[in-house]
């Protein structure tokens, strides 16, 4: 029989695990609300303890390490930088060549800082970057420098013409370090095929100046849609309109105009608790995008645009922008309490829905980054929360289950992408400074 939406929340027994979800099921998980029924996908099952203690995986699941920051070396001969964040995982020339470009979210003075390579730098004083991965598989062929001098370079995205775009998470500036020579907290492109040539990396400074966290671009529009971490007050969901829509690489330094998302009468989207709460979305001119004397986020009134608490990951899929807000504790600025949610943005609908909550008190918390499976277009998040992280999957019943855990250390997850041909999930676990390929017995997609 067919089961509407409210029907299957009730039925998934999800609310004694403290993990409810709704949208997604009709939306990202199959058209249909029937694939919450006993056949569909329920997760890989319980993960093995690794011998080695590094990653639990479920049975027939296997990994390889591929790089390990301040052991292995650059193909120019420096030691590997540390913490790897974001990154995505592009078609290489060579058939089943994959290149990773991976973010390194080091602050000024870090040990083994990205090296500041001929043509990739932007700041002297900054440590951070990007490193470009060639792989075959689970083969490491080459891994080198592609971006330097950045600060904190969290997550970011991946753009419809090919290119990485790396996010500066900090609002630092020579004033409040004197180790710097220029303003940070900008977004950056790196090409991981060589169209770009510049003589030093190129601030996108138009996306605005502020705690970047992610980005997604709309395959069909080119419109770009942004989040920000940030406190005091909580960050903001930004839109952005190009000037050159969809012009390839290079085409996002034409500039283009930086809003921000809001919901009439909602100041704070963490205050929700219902799966399936729709809400209609507008969009506020940002008055200063560079925040040349105030902040971006403290350019508005509290009620003219919504916060986020920990707004982190964001991934495009199919129609939409799914968003991740990593949790709102009891006792901060938040109007609500959760320990993760995810909300789908439907540009054409002009609406937002919350599609996965995370209720406090469960095995899992703090959802980070996002990406999604080409396997059933399942939702997978890795944790950076309190205690132990996992990479976790969302399965058709909306409960939330383990894929892989860091059994080395409480370590977060970070980076999680898919190779081109599904076959392998790249993930980092970014305090040990490892980035590791997954495989296993995926869901038939």
């Amino acid at each position: 029989m067919s089961v509407n939406r409210r029907q299957v929340i009730a039925g998934t027994g999800t609310a004694s695990l403290g993990f409810v979800l709704s949208g997604a099921v009709g939306s990202i998980f199959g058209g249909t609300a029937s694939a919450a029924e006993p056949n569909g996908f329920h997760g890989y099952g319980e993960l093995i303890p690794d011998p080695a203690k590094i990653i639990d995986l479920p049975q027939g699941f296997q990994y390889k390490i591929l790089s390990r920051a301040g052991v292995d070396t650059l193909q120019t001969g420096e030691k590997l930088s540390g913490a790897p964040d974001g990154m995505f995982a592009f078609p290489g020339r060579k058939h089943n060549n994959a290149v990773l470009v991976r973010n390194h979210e080091l602050s000024p003075g870090a040990a083994n800082p990205v090296p500041h390579l001929s043509g990739i730098v932007y700041d002297p004083g900054a440590a951070g970057g990007t490193t470009t991965v060639v792989l075959d598989g689970n083969q490491l062929i080459s891994q080198v420098a592609s971006l330097a001098g950045t600060i904190r370079n969290c997550a970011g995205g991946n753009t419809p013409w090919g290119t990485w775009l790396s996010c500066e998470e900090t609002e630092l500036t020579p004033a409040s370090d004197a180790r710097l020579t220029k303003k940070h907290g900008y977004v950056f492109e790196v090409d991981p095929h060589g169209r770009l040539t510049d003589t030093e990396a190129v601030p996108l400074k138009a996306l605005g100046r502020y705690a970047h966290e992610a980005v997604a671009v709309d395959p069909k529009t080119g419109v770009l849609y942004l989040t920000e971490d940030a406190g005091s007050p909580f960050g903001l969901i930004y839109r952005f309109l190009p000037q050159k829509p969809l012009g390839g690489p290079g085409s996002l330094r034409a500039g283009g105009k930086l809003q921000a998302l809001a919901v009439p009468g909602v100041p704070d989207l963490s205050v929700f608790t219902e799966l399936g709460t729709t809400l209609p979305v507008t969009w506020v001119d940002v008055p200063d995008p560079d925040a040349t004397t105030t902040p971006v986020r403290k350019q508005f009134a509290n009620n003219a645009i919504t916060r986020v608490s920990k707004a982190e990951g964001i991934f495009w899929e199919r129609t939409s922008a799914y968003i991740v807000s990593s949790f709102a504790k009891a006792g901060s600025p938040a109007a609500g309490v959760h320990e993760g949610q995810v909300w789908e943005f439907n540009p054409r609908k002009s609406a937002i829905e919350l599609v996965v909550r995370i209720a406090p008190g469960g095995r899992f918390d703090g959802p980070d980054n996002i990406t999604i499976s080409p396997y059933g277009s399942s939702i997978v998040l890795a944790e950076d929360g309190d205690g132990e992280n996992y990479l976790t999957v969302v399965g058709d019943d909306g409960t939330v289950y383990p894929l892989a855990r860091n059994a080395a250390s409480d370590g977060e997850w970070a980076g999680a992408t898919f190779s081109p041909d599904g076959k392998w999930l790249y993930a980092n676990a970014q305090g040990d400074g490892l980035t590791i390929a997954i495989t296993g017995p995926w869901r038939k997609k």
